[in-house]
C-alpha cells in the first residue's frame, strides 16, 4: 500500500487519519410501541405532556426538528414517563394531525411562511369585545377564514355585550351560518351567564380561545373553569389596546371532556398560505358551483366568468335573496383575505 500524500517527505510530521466514509443504515427505530401523550402546554423548549392520568415533562428528539410540535399535538412517549421532579420523557413521534391551526409569518424575514399556532383542535373561538377594545370586523373576518382553511368550525363569542350592541357583529355571522354567542359582566344583565352556551357548544371537543388583548379571554375561562385562576388586565385608556396577561398557550381540561386553549393576544393574523378556494370550499353549497370556474378565479366581484355569479342567479326569488346574502358575506372574507396577504400588519381595521 502507498504512503498517503501529506504534502511533505518529512516523516517526523504526524497527520491524523482520515475519517472513514461509515453508510448510514436505513433501519429507522420503530416507536409504534411508545404510549401516547397530549401536548397542554409548551414552554421554552419544554413540552407539558399528560399521558393518561400523569403529568409529564418532556423533550424533543432531534430528529424532529425544529418548531414541530405544538399544543394539541398527540405525541408518543420513551424514556422517564413516570412524570417524578427533575425527570423529562423524550417526545420521538408525533401523531398525525386531524386539523391544524396556521398563520403565516408578518416579520420581514418570515413574511408569507406558515406556522403552525395549534393541532387536532374542533373549534375556533373568536373572541370580541364590544367596547373597549372596539370590535374590529376585519380581524373577525380573517380568523373566520383561518378557521376555514383549518377545517375548524368557527364560532363568535361576543364579551362586554352590557357596553354595546352586537346587532351589527350578529348581522355580520348569520349569512354564513357562523355561530354567536353573547356574553356580559355585569350582574343582571340578560347575557350574564353566556358563558354556560359557550360551554354546551365545546364541551367534550377541544377549542381555541383567539382575540386581541383584553377582549376577555381569560375572563371567560375563569367564568367556565373558576380552578384556572387565569390573570386578567384592564385596556389601556390612551391606545386603546388591551395588555398581555396570557404569555403562552394552555390547554385547560373541561368538565365533560374536552380541551379549551388559551392564547396570548394577537396582533396580527397573516394569510399568506391561504388560497381563496379554501374559503368558498368550506360552504358546501359553494363548492360545486366553483367547479366551473377559470382557472386561477378570484371569485371577486369583478372576476370575470365567476361560477358563484351563475349560481346567486338560480332558484326561487327566496333562494336568490339568501344566496345574494351569502355570497356577499363569502367575497367581504375574500377581500380580507386579499388584504391579508398584500399588508398582513394592516389587522386592526
Amino acid at each position: 500500500m502507498s504512503r498517503r500524500d501529506i504534502g511533505t517527505d518529512d516523516m517526523r510530521v504526524k497527520v491524523r487519519p482520515g475519517k472513514g466514509s461509515r453508510p448510514r443504515t436505513k433501519i429507522r427505530p420503530d416507536y409504534s410501541h411508545c404510549p401516547v401523550g397530549f401536548v397542554f402546554s409548551v414552554d421554552r423548549g419544554r413540552y407539558h405532556v399528560l399521558l393518561e392520568d400523569t403529568k409529564l415533562m418532556a423533550v424533543k428528539s432531534r430528529e424532529l426538528g425544529r418548531g414541530a410540535i405544538v399544543v394539541g399535538d398527540r405525541v408518543r412517549l420513551n424514556g422517564d414517563l413516570s412524570g417524578r421532579k427533575d425527570t423529562l420523557a423524550r417526545i420521538v413521534m408525533v401523531e398525525p394531525r386531524e386539523t391544524v391551526l396556521a398563520r403565516s409569518g408578518e416579520d420581514a424575514d418570515t413574511v408569507g411562511r406558515e406556522k403552525t399556532m395549534v393541532a387536532n383542535a374542533d373549534n375556533l373561538v373568536i373572541v370580541t369585545a364590544m367596547t373597549n377594545p372596539p370590535v374590529r370586523p376585519g380581524f373577525i373576518d380573517r380568523c373566520l377564514v383561518a378557521a376555514y382553511d383549518a377545517k375548524m368550525r368557527p364560532i363568535v363569542c361576543l364579551t362586554k355585550a352590557d357596553l354595546g350592541d352586537p346587532d351589527n357583529v350578529i348581522e355580520l355571522c348569520e349569512a354564513l351560518g357562523v355561530t354567536t354567542v353573547i356574553s356580559s359582566n355585569l350582574p343582571g344583565d340578560p347575557h350574564e351567564l353566556g358563558y354556560r352556551d359557550l360551554l354546551e357548544l365545546i364541551n367534550g371537543q377541544t377549542s381555541v380561545l383567539i382575540g386581541h388583548s383584553g377582549v376577555g379571554k381569560s375572563t371567560l375561562i375563569n367564568a367556565i373553569l373558576p380552578e384556572a385562576e387565569r390573570l386578567t388586565g384592564d385596556v389601556n385608556q390612551v391606545t386603546g389596546r388591551g395588555r398581555h396577561t396570557s404569555t403562552n398557550m394552555l390547554a385547560l381540561p373541561l368538565p365533560a371532556g374536552g380541551w379549551i386553549i388559551d392564547t396570548p393576544g394577537v396582533r396580527g393574523f397573516g394569510l399568506a398560505h391561504v388560497e381563496p378556494d379554501t374559503v368558498v370550499a368550506a360552504l358546501p353549497e359553494l363548492s360545486a358551483a366553483i367547479e366551473d370556474c377559470p382557472r386561477g378565479c378570484t371569485h371577486l366581484e369583478d372576476a370575470p366568468e365567476c361560477g358563484l355569479d351563475l349560481w346567486v342567479k338560480s332558484g326561487s326569488e327566496a333562494e336568490r335573496a339568501f344566496r345574494q346574502l351569502r355570497l356577499q358575506s363569502v367575497r367581504r372574507l375574500l377581500v380580507s383575505l386579499k388584504s391579508a396577504q398584500e399588508k398582513p400588519w394592516e389587522v386592526f381595521s
